[in-house]
């Protein structure tokens, strides 16, 4: 892989804002790289900037700030990254929200890129809102759809009226046209070690203010489960499995087969499990390898979610349910007992 580097001059920087106030086409993607090699968002949203930028002649581009960031710089390029905006200072290793809402508010305004994509992580939540409101234009928040219209807008898909319905929103006029979109909505472009990018290395403004809050120490908490987003094999469970007690089962052959548990909204409003383990447009999206669907009719609300699964084994007794039709295997059955078997037999052979 080979990386071209340049550090933009004065006359630089002001020929390329000459052109950008013509027609920007540069698409951004904020480099969330904190718990990199779990969550993959970043690596997502430039496979689907790459997307984005071929239907209106754009350039995707990664922006990365932080402390010793030369492999983040390097991952984003393999993974599709035609440019990487970096700035790297030892005052960014702790991801400070004001300083990087100073600094992007200061970089968009310099470069001005069409569209900027930043992952619904639990930071990507407090820091787009800010610089939104800062750079007065809109954001479309935890999107699960984007597209370009015949405009060459972003058309952002989002979740509205607690998931019941899905809203399509564009920004016609203000810049950029942004978007917080959730993990695991995305397939990441594989990594390619023959891509080539040219870096631009950003120098820390003069006189930026200091944080007001200043973080003494952190540490990270370990997780007993892997997310449910990365979960090769997930169990689902709708209300077809009769009731409280008997959903437990779900999480039996959840255990049994290394998997994680997904739920309904109807599941998880009844409190037969913790919203943790929702699926769905108000909830998690998945992507496993197999996905197992006991009593779930198929609501858009859920399905929505779980389009990026490879295989699909759907256990109901109505044969028409739309779930029964998205299934690779279907099985027409009352979901409790072909539930009940299935935990049988894995004990059986385990005790073998």
């Amino acid at each position: 892989m080979m990386i071209k580097s340049e550090a933009p001059s004065e006359k630089t920087s002001k020929t390329m804002n000459k052109s950008k106030k013509k027609k920007s086409r540069q698409i951004w993607v904020f480099g969330d790289y904190r718990n990199y090699f779990q969550n993959r968002v970043t690596l997502q949203l430039l496979s689907k900037a790459a997307e984005l930028a071929q239907k209106i002649g754009g350039e995707v581009c990664a922006v990365v700030f932080g402390n010793d960031i030369e492999e983040y710089i390097w991952e984003y390029t393999c993974h599709g990254a035609e440019k990487v905006y970096a700035l790297e200072h030892d005052r960014l290793s702790d991801y400070p929200i004001e300083t990087y809402v100073n600094l992007m508010e200061i970089f968009v305004r310099q470069y001005q890129p069409e569209i900027l994509l930043v992952g619904a992580t639990s930071f990507g939540r407090e820091f787009t809102p800010r610089l939104a409101k800062r750079l007065k234009t809109g954001l479309s928040a935890d999107c699960i759809g984007l597209d370009i219209n015949d405009e060459e807008l972003l058309v952002q898909t989002a979740p509205s009226f607690g998931g019941n319905l899905l809203a399509k929103i564009v920004t016609p006029k203000a810049r950029p046209q942004m978007a917080t979109v959730r993990p695991g909505i995305f397939q990441e472009i594989p990594h390619d070690n023959d891509r080539t990018s040219t870096v631009i290395q950003l120098k820390m403004p003069e006189n930026l203010p200091r944080e007001r809050v200043k973080m003494i120490s952190s540490s990270k908490s370990p997780s007993r489960t892997q997310k449910i987003e990365e979960a090769n094999v997930v169990v689902c469970g709708g209300r077809g499995m009769g009731s409280k007690t008997k959903f437990k089962k779900i999480f039996e052959l959840a255990r049994l087969l290394t998997g994680e548990v997904g739920a309904t909204r109807p599941v998880v409003y009844s409190s037969w499990a913790g919203h943790e383990t929702l699926v769905g447009q108000a909830g998690k999206n998945i992507n496993p390898k197999v996905l197992f669907s006991f009593g779930i009719s198929g609501a858009i609300q859920h399905t929505a979610a779980i389009t990026n699964a490879d295989f699909i084994i759907a256990v109901n007794k109505n044969p028409n349910a739309m779930m029964m039709k998205l299934a690779d295997v279907a099985v027409v059955a009352d979901a409790n007992q072909i539930c009940t078997a299935l935990i049988k037999e894995l004990r059986n052979r385990i005790r073998a």
